[in-house]
Formats: structure tokens, sequence, C-alpha cells
């Protein structure tokens, strides 16, 4: 396996990374937002409350 920051050999330690400075440069890259999941879901927290008040209630 290869490490997901600079593609060397990882190291067990640091699995699946190959060193300590590569496993702190993916948390501040999760620290930064700089890893997202595009969502279709509306930006406006009133547009999403209004979506969901005229939804029909479903049993769980």
């Amino acid at each position: 396996m290869s490490c997901p920051v600079c593609d060397k050999k990882s190291d067990p330690a640091y699995r699946p990374f190959c060193s300590r400075r590569c496993a702190d440069v993916d948390l501040g890259r999760w620290l930064n937002a700089s890893y997202t999941i595009p969502s279709n879901a509306p930006e406006d927290i009133e547009e999403a409350a209004e979506a969901l008040k005229a939804t029909p209630d479903r049993p769980h």
C-alpha cells in the first residue's frame, strides 16, 4: 500500500501513511476542510427547515 499523501511505501507504524509528517499533513487537510463530500442539501438553513415541514411524516 502506498501513502495517500506522497505515494511512498507505507510504514506499519503510521499505516496508511509513510511517516508522522504525512499523517499530520492529512490531519491538517481534514481540519482545514480540504476534504469535502458533495451534497444536494440546501445551504440555507431556513430553506431546509421549510422543506422538512413540507414532507409528510413517515413512520420510522
